[in-house]
């Protein structure tokens, strides 16, 4: 999801709560916070190693908590050109604090040709080492070439 799709701050407060506590106030009622718990006890009871005990529902509640945070993934795209990356900053510091932060700059055409080499040392070609290396070359450039399209296609 880029910043772009997003109609309302609401949606950041929500998934800042995630990232902050493991729980979005006010989604699960008290009810199927219950019901949850006692789901998950054949699944907790397998991965504790504990057979036969009976966990209380908060134990089991923490425990599904957990599960949630450890398999949930999300991919957030923000741009950090304007006021806005600055203002959702200062409004949802887990956005920043509890994530993991990729800036994607423009590789190097070295770079993108020794990619290309490595990917290529798997595979047999019936060629010359010209001819390999000629492609190895060739694959970087076209990478970088995108870049460049992109560009001008913007």
């Amino acid at each position: 999801m880029t910043d772009a799709e997003i109609k309302t701050e609401a949606f950041l407060e929500a998934i800042n709560s995630m990232l902050a506590t493991g729980e979005i106030p006010g989604l699960i009622p008290k009810e199927e916070k219950d019901t949850k718990a006692l789901e998950c006890k054949t699944v907790y009871m397998k991965d504790t190693g504990v057979k036969g005990a009976d966990p209380s529902p908060l134990e089991l509640w923490v425990f599904f908590i957990n599960r949630v945070k450890d398999c949930l993934h999300m991919i957030l795209a923000f741009s950090p050109v304007g006021t806005k990356f600055r203002e959702r900053s200062q409004k949802f510091p887990s956005l920043f604090s509890q994530c993991s932060i990729d800036w994607f700059l423009p590789w190097p055409e070295d770079a993108l040709v020794s990619v290309s080499r490595k990917f290529l040392d798997g595979f047999k070609l019936d060629a010359k080492k010209e001819v390999k290396a000629a492609l190895e070359f060739h694959m970087g450039k076209c990478h970088d070439l995108v870049t460049d399209v992109c560009e001008l296609y913007f």
